[in-house]
């Protein structure tokens, strides 16, 4: 069987977890290739609200086995409280369901810290960070000085690898930021007792993958974030410190480009980032406010890891082209269709205006994308109400349209749009 990957082609938050787990009722493996717990998916299960941050949306399916990946840094305490949460509530998230690649990277309260500390220290200049210790986890993973989750298997030296970790950040944050050191006999005991309760989902992640493959095994690859938040692809520096993007599923999981089937593309029937950055076809106003909601449903547009009012602008084709050739989007899902209804007319942006200049393509560069004007083209909107809709010839002919324009503009076929937040809520193509 083919490892099939799911993508965002935005600024993440374009619904991946939805289709993760739309897709994962007929997968016997999910795995969960980058980011930290600076992601955060929602699924809905006949009303049942699910929030997730490391842990692959596919564990909701009972028979569903899931797999965080090496490309993932992973806080215990953070995976620790999901597991509890996932238990609580009838899930089983036992060794025989959720293993841990043992090449993944730790995150540590040292990480959290010199986050905190670099992102104030930035001031009006911050890049915009959840804040949890996602950027120092990776530096520390590429200077060749962190700590992976092998460490669970031997607590005794996991705990000592973590006292002299400790000693070292307090340098930093006490001599050049000018912070409170912090307790390297407290946490380093902590991580011992993290050890004790992960240790038995360790597995060797790339072999596991390779040897569920060739017996003919299904397996998804979620990722977190969207291409435009990728470490080289993205607009840089305001990105994550990871790679969202296909080519960062080979590394993240330790599979070959051989394995890869279909390569999956979410995005919004509108655009959302958070965070800072520019931002081509952002609105603000009240048609933004109208876009985003008011944060009083889980789907509204507030992020679901931080809280924070996510800005909102037209769909960007510029981008969607970007992502699918990044990417070699094979297929594209559409999310939200659903918010648009009720507008008169619809507004995409299919090309930008660049110092008079009209292009068709994202510039890399931030001060060049920052004098990027959106050109807009503009379509009938409709009024219906599309969330009990199940099939396309049912959709007003404006959203059939729509949806078609999508496709032909972005250069690959739509596949399924979701109309609602729940599981039923998607219209297959």
């Amino acid at each position: 069987m083919p490892l099939d990957m799911i993508i965002g082609a935005q600024w993440g938050d374009e619904g991946k977890g939805r289709v993760t787990d739309m897709l994962a009722a007929q997968t016997d493996i999910v795995a969960r290739y980058s980011g930290g717990d600076n992601a955060g998916h929602t699924v809905t299960v006949q009303g049942d609200i699910f929030k997730l941050h490391l842990i692959p949306s596919g564990i909701i399916h009972p028979n569903t086995t899931c797999l965080i990946g090496n490309g993932v840094v992973l806080n215990p305490a953070v995976l620790l409280r999901e597991m509890a949460m996932l238990t609580d509530r009838g899930i089983d998230v036992g060794s025989a369901r959720l293993k841990i690649s043992r090449n993944t990277h730790l995150i540590t309260p040292a990480h959290i810290a010199l986050d905190k500390a670099k992102e104030a220290r930035r001031g009006n200049d911050a890049i915009g960070t959840t804040l949890r210790g996602i950027g120092p986890a990776y530096t520390d993973k590429t200077s060749r000085i962190g700590l992976r989750a092998e460490l669970f298997a031997n607590p005794e030296e996991l705990a000592d690898q973590i006292q002299a970790h400790i000693a070292e950040k307090n340098e930093v944050l006490t001599k050049i930021y000018d912070a409170e050191p912090l307790d390297a006999d407290a946490v380093a005991a902590e991580y011992a007792q993290f050890a004790q309760q992960l240790r038995e989902h360790l597995v060797y992640g790339s072999v596991f993958l390779d040897a569920a493959l060739k017996d003919g095994r299904s397996v998804l690859a979620e990722g977190a974030q969207g291409t435009f938040l990728d470490l080289d692809h993205g607009t840089y520096p305001f990105v994550t410190s990871s790679a969202p993007t296909s080519g960062g599923v080979l590394v993240g999981l330790g599979v070959g480009p051989r394995m890869v089937g279909r390569v999956i593309g979410i995005a919004k029937a509108f655009t959302s980032r958070v965070g800072s950055g520019p931002f081509p076809s952002e609105l603000d106003g009240e048609l933004a406010h109208r876009l985003r909601g008011t944060g009083d449903k889980p789907w509204d547009e507030y992020g679901t890891t931080t809280g924070r009012p996510r800005r909102v602008g037209w769909l960007d084709l510029v981008m969607l082209r970007h992502a699918v050739r990044i990417n070699g989007l094979t297929e594209l899902v559409l999310t939200k269709l659903d918010i648009l209804s009720g507008l008169d007319e619809i507004r995409v942006c299919n090309a930008y205006q660049l110092d008079g200049e009209t292009i068709d393509f994202y510039p890399s560069d931030i001060p060049s994308l920052s004098r990027c004007q959106a050109v807009y083209e503009t379509h009938p909107g409709w009024q219906e109400d599309v969330m009990g809709v199940r099939e396309l010839a049912n959709l007003p002919q404006a959203a059939q349209d729509y949806i078609h324009f999508v496709a032909k503009e972005g250069g690959v076929p739509v596949t399924a749009v979701s109309v609602g937040p729940g599981r039923a809520q998607v219209v297959h193509l």
